[in-house]
C-alpha cells in the first residue's frame, strides 16, 4: 500500500526540498547519503578509512535514456577515482557502478555503450590502484549484466559481481562465479520481484542466502557478504571458519549509516568491512525507491533512525 505513494514522493522536488532542509530530516538524509559532490563523498571516505573500514562508492543515478547523461556519469567516476588516488585512499576504496546509469538501457546501442563506458571506468580504477564492482539491478537485467561482466573480466579480471539471493537462479550463478580471483558481493535483494523469479517469504530468502554463502565461502573466489543481519553475520563467520578461510579472504559489506558501531566492531576484530557509500544529486529518488521497493525496507529504515547500532 505504501509503494505507490513513496514512488510519487520520489518525483517531488517540493518534498525533496522540505526533507533536505528541515533540521531533523536534513540530519537523517546526511546520515545515509553523505553529500551530493565528489568532494563530500571523498571526505566521508577518508573518515571511514580512519575508522579502520574500507569503502565502495556509488555515484547515484540509474535508468538513463540519455547518452549525454551516461557520459556525465562516466566523467563523475573518473573525477572521483582521481580524487581518491590523489588523497591516498584508492587502496581502501573502490567504486560500484550501475550499468543502467552508463547507458545499458539506451535503445539499440545499450550493451555496446555500457560496455565501453564500463571499460573506461575499469581502466581508470586500475590506474588509480583500485577496482570496480558492477551493481545488480532488477531481474530483467541480470543476464545482460553478467554478460558485460564476462566481457570486462577478459581485460579486468578484478571486476566485482553482485548476486541477489532472493532470485531462484542465484545459487547456480554463485557456483559459476565462485572461482579463483572472482570477487562476488552477495546481497539479499531489494527490488519488488515477481514470485515466478524470486522468493517472496523472508525465511525462504534467508535460506537461499545461507545456501549461496556456503557455495561462495567454500569456493576459491573472494566473497563479499552484504548483510546487516547479526544472525547472517554469525552464520557467515561460522561457514568461513568451517571452510578454513582466514580473515581477509572475504569481507563483510554494510550500507553507509546502517549499524556503524557494528561495522567498527567487526573491523576491530580483524574482519574486512566495506561500507557501501551512495552519494550524488539523485539521493532523494534513491532513498525513496529503496523504501518503496520492499515494505521491509521502510520498517528497517525507521528502526535504524531510533538506533544507529
Amino acid at each position: 500500500m505504501l509503494r505507490e505513494p513513496l514512488l510519487l514522493l520520489a518525483r517531488s522536488e517540493r518534498v525533496k526540498k522540505l526533507v533536505s532542509t528541515l533540521p531533523v530530516s536534513s540530519g537523517i538524509v546526511h546520515g545515509y547519503v553523505p553529500g551530493e559532490s565528489n568532494e563530500e563523498a571523498v571526505d566521508a571516505t577518508a573518515t571511514l578509512v580512519e575508522d579502520g573500514l574500507t569503502v565502495t562508492l556509488d555515484f547515484l543515478g540509474e535508468d538513463t535514456l540519455d547518452a549525454a547523461q551516461a557520459d556525465a556519469t562516466v566523467e563523475a567516476y573518473l573525477d572521483l577515482l582521481g580524487q581518491l588516488s590523489a588523497r591516498g585512499l584508492a587502496r581502501k576504496a573502490e567504486v560500484s557502478v550501475k550499468l543502467s546509469a552508463i547507458g545499458q538501457a539506451l535503445p539499440s546501442i545499450g550493451h555496446k555503450t555500457a560496455l565501453e563506458n564500463a571499460r573506461t571506468i575499469c581502466r581508470a580504477a586500475r590506474n588509480a590502484g583500485t577496482t570496480v564492482t558492477l551493481d545488480m539491478e532488477d531481474h530483467t537485467t541480470t543476464d545482460a549484466t553478467l554478460a558485460i561482466l564476462a566481457e570486462l573480466r577478459q581485460d579486468f579480471p578484478e571486476t566485482g559481481a553482485v548476486l541477489q539471493a532472493y532470485l531462484h537462479r542465484t545459487e547456480e550463478d554463485c557456483r559459476a562465479l565462485a572461482h579463483q580471483g572472482s570477487r562476488v558481493r552477495l546481497c539479499k535483494g531489494a527490488y519488488n520481484e515477481p514470485e515466478s523469479v524470486a522468493f517472496q517469504d523472508k525465511l525462504d530468502v534467508d535460506k537461499s542466502y545461507v545456501r549461496c554463502l556456503k557455495v561462495l565461502l567454500r569456493g576459491s573466489g573472494y566473497p563479499m557478504i552484504a548483510t546487516h543481519d547479526p544472525r547472517m553475520v554469525a552464520i557467515a563467520s561460522s561457514i568461513a571458519a568451517d571452510a578454513g578461510r582466514d580473515k581477509g579472504t572475504y569481507e563483510f559489506q554494510m550500507l553507509y549509516g546502517i549499524r556503524p558501531e557494528e561495522q567498527k566492531r567487526l573491523a576491530a576484530s580483524g574482519e574486512t568491512v566495506r561500507v557501501y557509500l551512495p552519494y550524488g544529486q539523485e539521493w532523494y529518488g534513491y532513498l525513496m525507491r529503496r523504501l518503496a521497493e520492499r515494505p521491509q525496507n521502510l520498517s528497517f529504515f525507521v528502526k535504524s533512525l531510533v538506533s544507529k547500532k
